[in-house]
């Protein structure tokens, strides 16, 4: 049973604080005390990818410091604009996945949904920042379609809804969209990508977690958590509530160069995960997006720290090092996909 609100997360409304999200890189810097001197390199003001960064989000950033690894994952840099080799618009292969506008199928047995372009914050290292959201906007506004797609493919059995972030949407449409799929016999399994319960727990709330219990399937949650940080009271509260609902809860990272590329900061992110019922599933490498190239952490380093993690910590707090590659049959382990490549040495098991 789900227990009523008398949560802290969920005393703002949550579309109220979408709507007064911060927006502009210099509004950011005002907001956690730094001025764009400060800094090593140069905002961008008028970035073709918008700014866009919660306030309670941004209140977890260390005031004053110019290197906090939230505030760089965010912050709009001149240096975005930059178009280095082998960095592209569809790192991962989307474009080629897509069977009708907003249904995409890479891997055997799943059909993923970018239900909406909408999300609460907006990650510099997105590999989704030049998805076409406007041609898939059938995928979103007209279900009947995609679902009779899923239907007539007796092969899928998991659904994944994606986006953009799904819980960008009201929770009477996810549950126009879950009714649809209850009917599909074949369906076993759905999955939700969200970084929403990071970024914005208000979103967290009694209609979407009463929704969430009443799922016919075994759901899981999968998060996005990049540093220990991020994981403030008020989200182990509404991840612990997600857990009450009968959802798994995975945690996704993206190894950012910068935020996240030490021992330490691993170690913390897995520790303050499981502390509220993550575990932490995959850590990606950067998908080569255009405006992401200064993410980017090398497969040497990679590889070392997943040594020193497995060192560090008990298995199931260590997580997969895994590579997006598109047109693959599955994500590929760092270690498999370095086999491809003889001349360099294979990642420590």
């Amino acid at each position: 049973m789900i227990p009523l609100s008398t949560d802290p997360c969920q005393d703002t409304d949550w579309k109220k604080a979408l709507a007064t999200a911060i927006r502009q890189p210099s509004e950011l810097l005002r907001a956690v005390g730094l001025r764009a001197q400060q800094l090593p390199e140069p905002i961008d003001d008028n970035a073709v990818f918008p700014l866009r960064v919660p306030r309670v989000y941004a209140e977890r950033m260390r005031h004053g410091d110019p290197a906090d690894p939230l505030l760089r994952q965010v912050l709009a840099l001149r240096r975005e604009r930059e178009t280095p080799a082998g960095y592209s618009l569809d790192p991962v292969g989307d474009g080629p996945a897509t069977r009708r506008p907003g249904l995409l199928q890479k891997y055997h047995g799943r059909a993923l949904i970018v239900t909406t372009g909408a999300c609460p914050i907006h990650c510099r290292y997105c590999f989704r920042r030049h998805y076409p959201y406007g041609e898939a906007r059938a995928g979103t506004d007209d279900w009947r379609k995609t679902l009779a797609h899923i239907a007539a493919d007796a092969s899928i059995n998991e659904v994944i809804l994606s986006g953009g972030d799904p819980l960008s949407l009201d929770t009477s449409r996810l549950r126009t969209l879950s009714e649809g799929l209850r009917d599909i016999p074949h369906i076993r399994r759905l999955r939700i990508h969200t970084r929403m319960p990071v970024v914005l727990p208000q979103r967290i709330d009694d209609e979407f977690l009463a929704w969430l219990a009443g799922l016919p399937w075994r759901t899981v949650v999968v998060i996005h958590a990049n540093h220990a940080n991020e994981i403030d009271d008020a989200v182990r509260r509404c991840l612990r509530r997600i857990q009450i609902a009968n959802a798994t809860l995975l945690n996704q990272a993206v190894l950012l160069q910068g935020v996240n590329d030490s021992l330490q900061a691993l170690t913390n992110l897995g520790e303050n995960l499981f502390e509220t019922g993550v575990l932490p599933y995959y850590l990606h490498l950067l998908d080569k997006v255009q405006g992401g190239a200064h993410f980017a952490v090398n497969d040497a380093h990679a590889c070392e720290l997943m040594e020193q993690l497995r060192r560090q910590l008990p298995g199931y707090l260590v997580p997969r090092l895994v590579r997006e590659q598109a047109g693959a049959p599955y994500k590929q382990h760092i270690d498999s996909v370095r086999a491809l490549n003889r001349t360099k040495p294979a990642c420590p098991l």
